[in-house]
C-alpha cells in the first residue's frame, strides 16, 4: 500500500509541476492574461505546445525525487508526464 500511496503522491506533483510550468511560461512570455492566452492557444492549436513547455518543471521534480532516493514518487512523476503526452497527441490529432 505504501508504494501505490508514494506513486500517487509523485503523480499529483508531477500534475501540479504541469500546471504551474504552464502558467509560468504564459505569465512570462505572453503579453495576454492567462484566460486569453488559452483561448488564443485553443483557437490556433497551440495548447499542446503551451503543454509541453509546461512540463518541463516535471523534470525538476522527477530528477529531485531520484537524487532523494524517492524512486515510487519519481515513477509518479514520470506517469504524469505520459499523461500529459497523451493529452497533446490528442490535441495535436483531432
Amino acid at each position: 500500500m505504501n508504494r501505490k500511496k508514494e506513486i500517487l503522491i509523485g503523480f499529483g506533483v508531477g500534475l501540479i509541476a504541469n500546471t504551474i510550468g504552464t502558467l509560468l511560461y504564459i505569465l512570462l512570455f505572453s503579453d495576454m492574461g492567462i484566460e486569453e492566452t488559452w483561448e488564443v492557444a485553443v483557437s490556433q492549436g497551440y495548447v499542446g505546445s503551451l503543454l509541453a513547455l509546461g512540463a518541463i518543471l516535471n523534470l525538476i521534480a522527477f530528477f529531485g525525487f531520484l537524487k532523494l532516493r524517492r524512486d515510487h514518487r519519481a515513477r509518479g512523476v514520470l506517469m504524469a508526464t505520459v499523461l500529459t503526452a497523451l493529452i497533446i497527441l490528442y490535441y495535436k490529432l483531432f
